[in-house]
């Protein structure tokens, strides 16, 4: 949808910064961006929470456009399909509320809802897509925003439904009237006339059109670089031009990221896959299992079957008879949740014929030596998938073979394969009460993989009860029940379940908040020879949150770290440290500590108003390196490490200001920040040597300089005034902090008047 359809925006976003509201107003502004840079994690914090406050507000426009961008962001680069019907079908309802439908932006609810449509089954859903869009359509002119975007979503439903050659046509024709208006055809529109025109077996003519559609404006000019390269890759595939078709499909580590790329990628690679420069291995197998699982978790019922057929033809061609019979099951079992199955049978068909034809690689060792030799195989090198029809013979009557087998099944994306094999084997021979603790932990692995939970709960209650208890604590966390988790967890201490169970509650404990709990179930383990290093660092970190400073000390002694002090809180200078914290847009923020302790750092850098956290906090962090420290030894000496942050342990009380203006010379700066620091207010520029501002008679553009101190809760604003009053009065140009300014009440028509003035 062209951007420009949010014009209105702007002005909302300027009211809100005159009310003050200048973080609201920056974070709506930032939600198209967000969608389209794949910055999810943001958008999904940032999104309701912006719908939220408008609703509260009383600004339904501003809901509107809130919602749409995060749904945008679930059924564009995501692709989200069923999962996202529901959510778009009410964003249509709430664009004809009377207070709403006049909001230039409404068309953009029905294409979001035909996107969804198209990304749960494209076909079978082609029917309603036409019947939605039709109207919308005719509603609209050439002239408008809305125009393109649902245009380019009716030529796809069309193609969808079997009427490639209409969908040509009314592309065409779309352009023509574009073009009449002085507006040129959106590149999403060009590429989906291309998609028609290769389903029509025109692929020379479909060629040319995504060439020609190069230079349209995309809506999405993020997307566009990788999802031109996979059309016009499977384009050149089909034309047999395979050298020009590998040189164009953008890598796995690229498309890997963008799930609205799977299905066309996973195609072209199928039509490359006999040439020499794409090679046809498990590894790919490995990733196609994994975005056929995505999309049966999004409800994308049309990608899944697609993606299971493809994987099928290509395991196949490398001889792996077993994995394509499963993902004929597999296309099969999907095929009943599509709309429309139609060819889907016929194609399941060819494939079982495909796999019975082909004959597996012979093994390579004898079959009652043929553990050890998968034992003795070369981690980097050995093929996981031979080897999965090589122990095929033996699993379910071998319990070693059986081990590795469905280990392995479960490691290719075949679960609840393995699943079957091991509960005929221990379940249905009555043998699980006694089964090995080895065994019953990979039966419980797979079982959760498979998302199997009644049957989960079915084993659990064959098993004496420690392994039940511990079986079921598994389960409540895998679904991060915590509550649950903690119980069964603490059932299974009491029945001797080990360290596994008290690993169990520690993490159920820590998510509860418990910290105290978990870390006394891990201490009470200490001298347990299964206690490993990790283990005593989880304990540390949660001893550490519940300020038990005894417990700490003994971890801290047993990993070799050494405490000065003997008792009490620990407080030490060890170093600096990079701590990631979380940013209020569900992004992260890196701020630079001191460490304190074995897990405490003291953050030394002033944050900005409306973070959760500030200079002279003290958190709790995870001591697991976040990036690896260097080989190269002057990289070493420079290395910060960095580091999670876990919880906040206490306030350091500290308020920060902003301030902003031209930057003074570098005595005047010096001086500045000494009188900072001899004050130990912590100030930090976050501003670079590209932020320039105004002067305001000669208009020349003057280095400027931009950033937060921060002070202790002892320290009256009024103070903070007063020494940064005198600290700048001598500059050749004045320094502004517009926010403490109108928050003391003092000179703020002068800061308001050096704000504008400078352009800051």
């Amino acid at each position: 949808m062209d951007v420009d359809i949010w014009a209105w925006v702007g002005e909302t976003q300027q009211q809100l910064s005159e009310a003050g509201n200048a973080g609201f107003a920056m974070a709506l502004g930032d939600l198209p961006a967000q969608a389209y840079e794949g910055r999810y994690p943001q958008l999904d914090v940032m999104a309701p929470a912006i719908a939220q406050q408008a609703e509260s507000v009383d600004l339904p426009w501003l809901e509107f456009y809130a919602r749409y961008w995060h749904l945008i962001g679930r059924v564009g680069d995501r692709a989200q399909g069923a999962v996202a019907i529901g959510d778009a079908e009410s964003l249509v309802a709430f664009a004809q509320r009377e207070d709403v439908r006049e909001c230039p932006s409404v068309p953009a609810a029905v294409e979001a809802l035909a996107i969804a449509q198209a990304n749960a089954d494209g076909p079978g859903y082609a029917a309603d897509r036409l019947a939605l869009l039709g109207p919308a359509i005719e509603a609209l002119e050439p002239t408008d925003a809305a125009y393109a975007g649902l245009v380019t979503q009716y030529v796809s439903a069309l193609t969808d439904a079997g009427r490639a050659d209409e969908a040509v046509s009314y592309a065409e024709t779309a352009i023509q009237r574009l073009g009449a208006v002085g507006r040129a055809a959106s590149w999403e529109l060009g590429a989906e006339s291309s998609r028609a025109l290769l389903a029509l077996g025109r692929a020379d003519d479909a060629l040319a059109a995504i060439q020609a559609a190069a230079d349209f404006k995309p809506d999405d000019p993020v997307a566009k670089p990788h999802r031109e390269g996979v059309r016009r890759s499977l384009i050149l595939a089909t034309l047999g031009r395979t050298a020009e078709a590998v040189d164009a499909l953008p890598d796995l580590d690229v498309v890997g990221d963008h799930p609205r790329d799977f299905v066309e990628w996973a195609q072209a690679v199928n039509k490359l896959a006999g040439s020499a420069q794409i090679t046809n291995t498990w590894q790919l197998g490995r990733v196609l299992r994994q975005w056929i699982d995505y999309f049966g978790m999004m409800g994308g019922y049309r990608a899944r079957v697609e993606l299971a057929l493809i994987a099928g033809e290509l395991a196949v061609a490398r001889q792996g008879v077993w994995q394509a019979e499963l993902l004929a099951d597999l296309a099969e079992q999907g095929a009943a949740e599509l709309r429309s199955a139609e060819g889907v049978t016929e194609r399941v068909a060819a494939l079982r014929a495909a796999a019975a034809s082909t004959t597996a690689p012979e093994a390579t060792s004898p079959l009652e030596e043929r553990v050890a030799y998968f034992d003795a195989a070369d981690g980097i090198n050995a093929n996981p998938e031979e080897w999965v029809g090589w122990l095929a013979p033996l699993s379910g009557k071998d319990i070693e073979a059986t081990r590795r087998h469905t280990t392995t099944l479960g490691f290719l994306g075949y679960p609840v394969t393995g699943a079957d094999i091991y509960w005929k084997m221990l379940v249905d021979t009555g043998q699980i009460a006694t089964a090995d603790a080895q065994d019953l932990d990979f039966l419980t692995n797979l079982l959760v993989e498979a998302r199997q939970d009644e049957r989960l709960e079915q084993m659990a209650e064959l098993l004496p009860a420690a392994g039940k208890h511990l079986a079921l604590a598994r389960l409540h966390i895998a679904r991060e029940r915590w509550e649950q988790a903690a119980s069964e967890a603490e059932q299974a201490m009491e029945a001797g379940a080990g360290i596994e169970a008290r690993r169990a509650f520690a993490s159920a404990s820590q998510q509860l908040d418990q910290d105290a709990k978990g870390a006394l179930a891990l201490r009470e383990a200490l001298d347990s020879d299964d206690m490993t290093d990790e283990d005593v660092w989880r304990m540390i970190v949660m001893a550490t949150s519940a300020e038990d400073w005894e417990t700490v000390r003994i971890g801290a002694k047993r990993v070799g770290m050494p405490i000065k002090s003997s008792e009490g809180p620990i407080e030490e200078e060890l170093g600096l440290v990079r701590i990631i914290l979380p940013a209020p847009d569900g992004g992260q923020r890196q701020v630079l500590s001191i460490r304190t302790g074995p897990a405490t750092a003291r953050l030394a850098l002033p944050q900005p108003r409306g973070m959760e956290y500030n200079a002279g906090d003290l958190v709790v962090f995870d001591p697991q390196l976040l990036e690896p420290v260097p080989d190269d030894p002057e990289e070493q000496q420079n290395f910060v490490p960095p580091f999670a942050a876990v919880r906040m342990l206490r306030p350091g009380g500290y308020t920060s200001y902003f301030f902003d203006g031209a930057a003074p010379s570098e005595a005047d700066w010096a001086e500045f920040t000494e009188v900072m620091a001899e004050r130990g207010w912590p100030m930090w520029v976050y501003s670079d040597e590209n932020y320039r501002v105004t002067h305001p008679t000669t208009g020349e553009q003057l280095p400027g300089v931009f950033g937060w101190v921060a002070v202790p809760s002892n320290v009256a604003a009024v103070e903070v005034d007063a020494l940064l009053d005198d600290a700048t009065e001598r500059w050749v140009h004045p320094l502004a902090w517009l926010d403490l300014a109108r928050e003391v009440d003092v000179e703020v028509e002068r800061h308001e008047r050096i704000t504008k003035e400078y352009g800051l």
